[in-house]
């Protein structure tokens, strides 16, 4: 049998490139290479016996023309079931590629909406996340954008098994010709072979790296009755379970790719611990695109194969897989016989069926999110509902008052402001005493400024102790990485909080002009002088009337000094009395202007950044709740 490959047929159209071409040409050795020693019979690895020989040669112009790069094929006689009825006389003839048009992918609009918000969510981490943390989200946007841009016409579905599972030997009972090698040498096959059954699905294999000379079309009178199977791309892989490393990564780049999996499994490794444990089990999100087929029922005597398909589905559903055997959305578990092709028709109509849906692809895309989503679930989700109370912002500026000693500097301007009152009101004697006391005294009940090392010390931890605070206050419940960002945020806006506060605390201290009187200030300092006149008065009149200068009359002097040295300490005594409420009041304003300017100052360098990352934590948030499908967010 002669093949040429759509790569090299127009410079050595000699070349061989498939397993069962003429020994000793250089294809053949090639092909031997790639897919390993031939023959075997009975099971093997996807083992089948017959004649490898050639037939004679057709022309292209006898051949339907197949335009999408494929190597086609075109049989002789009719196809069988099982790989014991496929029919060996085929013709392999290659064309090169025409132009053709092909229907991009449409994803629906919840998945659409979902795929925005993944974008968004992605793009809002970034600067919060490490790049291993979103690196799954980043490969599902990825093979989202990529595969949309191809054929939404084609459904690529991949055979996957195990070493002797018998996967290529299905592979080529349903393309209906020996396609993939089979044999007893293991393993067997070694690269990934693609089967199309429509045109237009070259880019979507030439995606799974796939070479011209690994693809190949079914038996051209099966493809034409197989018209339920239009648009299918069949793709053999090699064993996952296969000692070469470079086969198991082989076959977990393509699973990554593929639209979904169809797993073969045989009577012996079905519960194989590593076929669930790697593959099942993490994929269990994907039920809907996986067909799990247990092959080489014909080996089983009497009922053994529903006793064997009952203990699989039990391990599927224990592997979180939910099956589809009522209608509801999940895994088809087929029972059948890739030699005998018992049971091969019932997968080639679910197959049809499932094809026909043209959803395969939307699903997995779906379904590699909602992983995706499972996987950042402890980076987005929070314990409890966070963020800044009311309470919390105004402990912070209670605290940043503190710090500034807004309370004493309010105290200390309502003495001053008491001062200034008895100064204005008291009599003059007392002022001049209390100016000479002053003069030759200590400095005392004067309240120096804060510039004491331990003072400065003290109020510095005190910002600090506000800061830290704040900050777990805001974090609290929230995932590990968006605490540690609140934290730093606050963190980042302490840095000299404390030497900002002093500057803050020494131009608030500071009242704009001269401190308001009370209008009854100006008429209590008028008393008070006419109390003054009044002893003047008085003292120069019992004066003139001792030295002779006026006639005695002892009673009105005396009564104008003695009303005016008791009515001036009389009205000091008032006044102090009156002005305790207006001092009170010029305390307590500049008390607030103080706590206005810490808690302004708090804001802007602590409470504002914080806020602004528990915004873009709520973002986020948001947008993740999109991704999962919650949309009002996520608790």
């Amino acid at each position: 049998m002669t093949a040429v490959t759509d790569q090299d047929h127009t410079e050595h159209p000699e070349r061989f490139d498939r397993p069962d071409a003429e020994a000793g040409s250089p294809g053949a050795q090639e092909a031997k290479d790639e897919y390993g020693d031939e023959g075997g019979d009975g099971y093997g690895d996807d083992e089948h016996g017959g004649d490898r020989g050639g037939g004679p040669s057709e022309g292209p112009a006898s051949q339907a023309p197949w335009d999408d790069g494929l190597i086609a094929r075109r049989g002789t006689g009719t196809a069988g079931t099982g790989t014991a009825g496929i029919e060996r006389s085929t013709v392999l003839e290659a064309r090169k590629p025409a132009p053709q048009t092909v229907t991009p992918l449409t994803y629906d609009p919840p998945l659409l909406s979902r795929l925005d918000a993944l974008h968004e969510l992605v793009g809002l981490s970034r600067a919060r996340l490490d790049n291993r943390t979103l690196a799954g989200a980043s490969r599902v946007l990825d093979a989202a954008a990529a595969r949309r841009r191809l054929s939404g016409q084609h459904t690529v579905v991949a055979i996957a098994g195990a070493t002797g599972s018998g996967k290529s030997q299905l592979f080529n009972a349903l393309a209906g010709v020996a396609i993939s090698e089979t044999g007893v040498r293991r393993p067997t096959t070694a690269a990934p072979v693609a089967c199309s059954w429509s045109d237009g699905a070259a880019s979507l294999i030439e995606r799974l790296g796939i070479p011209p000379r690994l693809r190949r079309r079914p038996l051209q009178a099966m493809a034409d009755a197989d018209d339920q199977l239009r648009g299918l791309v069949l793709v053999d892989l090699p064993d996952h379970d296969s000692a070469a490393v470079q086969h198991r990564e082989q076959v977990d780049r393509v699973l990554a790719m593929v639209d979904a999996v169809i797993w073969v499994v045989d009577p012996e490794k079905y519960a194989d611990a590593m076929l669930h444990e790697r593959y099942l089990r993490p994929m269990s999100a994907h039920a809907e695109v996986m067909f799990v087929v247990l092959n080489q029922i014909d080996r089983l005597p009497g009922e053994a194969a529903e006793q064997v398909l009952d203990d699989l589905r039990r391990l599927l559903d224990e592997d979180g897989i939910a099956l589809g055997e009522y209608g509801e959305p999940g895994t088809t578990v087929l029972a059948l016989s890739a030699l005998t092709g018992e049971g091969v028709d019932e997968l080639r109509e679910a197959l049809g069926r499932f094809v026909a849906e043209r959803g395969a692809a939307g699903r997995r895309i779906g379904a590699d999110v909602d992983v995706a989503a499972a996987r950042l679930w402890p980076v987005y989700a929070n314990r409890r509902r966070a963020g800044l109370s009311e309470e919390a912002r105004e402990e912070f500026s209670d605290r940043l008052a503190d710090a500034v000693g807004a309370g004493a500097a309010g105290e200390a301007a309502e003495r001053a402001w008491l001062r200034n009152a008895n100064r204005a009101c008291g009599t003059p004697w007392l002022r001049l005493w209390r100016w000479c006391q002053g003069r030759g005294g200590p400095p005392t009940g004067k309240f120096p400024q804060r510039t004491q090392p331990d003072q400065e010390v003290t109020a510095r931890q005190r910002v600090e102790q506000a800061v830290r605070t704040v900050s777990d206050r805001a974090s609290d419940g929230l995932p590990a990485p968006w605490a540690q960002a609140v934290r730093e945020a606050a963190v980042r806006g302490s840095q000299g909080l404390p030497e900002t506060l002093d500057a803050l605390a020494v131009r608030a201290s500071l009242p704009p002009g001269r401190p308001p009187r009370p209008g009854w200030w100006p008429v209590a300092v008028l008393a008070q002088a006419s109390m003054t006149i009044l002893q003047f008065v008085g003292g120069l009149w019992l004066l003139g009337q001792i030295i002779g200068f006026m006639s005695p009359n002892l009673g009105v002097p005396v009564l104008l000094m003695v009303s005016g040295i008791v009515g001036g300490p009389l009205i000091e005594w008032s006044c102090r009395m009156a002005a305790r409420g207006p001092a009170r009041r010029h305390g307590q304003e500049a008390e607030r202007r103080l706590r206005e300017a810490a808690a302004g100052c708090g804001r802007a360098r602590v409470l504002d950044p914080v806020a602004a990352e528990l915004l873009r934590y709520r973002e986020v948030r948001e947008q993740y709740g999109r991704v999962v499908g919650a949309g009002a967010g996520v608790n």
